[in-house]
């Protein structure tokens, strides 16, 4: 165990960060029993310029980095000692001095989508509203059911679910991993197969990012981290860094590691009007999960043609 006597933990404010902090604040005091004392972890809330405009879509108002930028200046600054995110939050370039050194096991990756009586995508009537920010998301709706008229919806778990409720709009769409962690679940919702919705880059993954070379807060995490996980999240986000991927593109992907080691990899890109998809496989050794990844994002970056992503607007 480490010197560590103490750790801050930097996270956003929202009831689902929340959460997520504090699991990362009942593994770190399970693992040392130094940090189980009383106030030994502390949590210190961050506003994110993605906590602060919620009235536009992410992708208007410059993507992931707006919820990490301000808890990693925090980093940076050694106000706080760890950072606690959703992995597909996370931009593929971190500052410098920053690392990603543990991911938690992960949750079950698949969206679930809410709405009255539904038992998936087919069961959506023809045009119904279908509330979501994600352009992943909407991509992959309109690729399947062109007829939905899909609304910007953004706003935290809760308020989501209030909206669908409201009648503001039919359905809308969530990570099953994080209705999970609020205990939110409601088995009437349809948890969606991956051959009807494929999950954004890393999704139900938490990760900490800390100071490299702090060693003592590293050797405090180490055995958190979930190894499979972490090979898992690090193929999907080589994928990510090939394709020069943001809020702006929508890209899903899955890497999954099978009984006997090896890692499968299913990717795709899409035109946010779901008119053009593309998509791509890759399997082999889990060890050579970052290079499969990169080679699928090399791919369909190829497919798709230098203006498939200047196109976006």
């Amino acid at each position: 165990m480490s010197a560590t006597k103490s750790i801050t933990i930097g996270t956003r404010g929202s009831p689902l960060a929340l959460a997520q902090a504090e699991e990362v604040r009942a593994r770190l005091a399970s693992a040392h029993p130094a940090l189980a004392a009383p106030d030994a972890i502390r949590i210190e809330v961050i506003l994110t310029s993605g906590d602060r405009f919620t009235d536009r879509p992410l992708a208007d108002i410059g993507g992931k980095g707006l919820f990490t930028k301000e808890i990693e200046d925090a980093l940076l600054e050694r106000r706080i000692d760890i950072a606690v995110h959703s992995m597909k939050d996370v931009p593929t370039v971190l500052p410098d001095g920053l690392e990603i050194s543990c991911i938690l096991p992960r949750e079950d990756p698949r969206d679930v989508l809410i709405g009255d009586g539904l038992t998936g995508l087919d069961s959506l009537p023809q045009g119904a509203r279908v509330g979501t920010a994600s352009l992943r998301r909407q991509a992959q709706l309109l690729h399947r059911r062109p007829d939905l008229n899909i609304n910007s919806l953004r706003g935290n778990v809760q308020t989501r679910l209030r909206k669908v409720e409201e009648g503001e709009v039919d359905a809308t769409l969530l990570a099953y991993a994080g209705l999970r962690r609020l205990g939110s679940y409601d088995d009437k919702w349809p948890v969606l197969g991956v051959d009807e919705l494929l999950p954004a880059v890393a999704q139900g993954a938490i990760g900490i990012e800390c100071r490299s070379g702090d060693t003592p807060v590293l050797a405090a995490l180490d055995p958190l981290n979930c190894a499979q996980s972490a090979t898992r999240v690090a193929c999907e986000r080589a994928l990510l860094a090939a394709l020069d991927g943001s809020c702006r593109t929508p890209i899903a992907a899955l890497a999954e590691i099978s009984g006997n080691g090896s890692l499968h990899l299913r990717a795709q890109i899409a035109t946010i009007d779901g008119l053009t998809c593309h998509e791509t496989e890759r399997s082999g050794s889990a060890s050579d999960a970052v290079a499969l990844g990169h080679d699928a994002g090399a791919e369909l970056k190829a497919r798709g043609g230098v203006d498939f992503f200047s196109d976006l607007p």
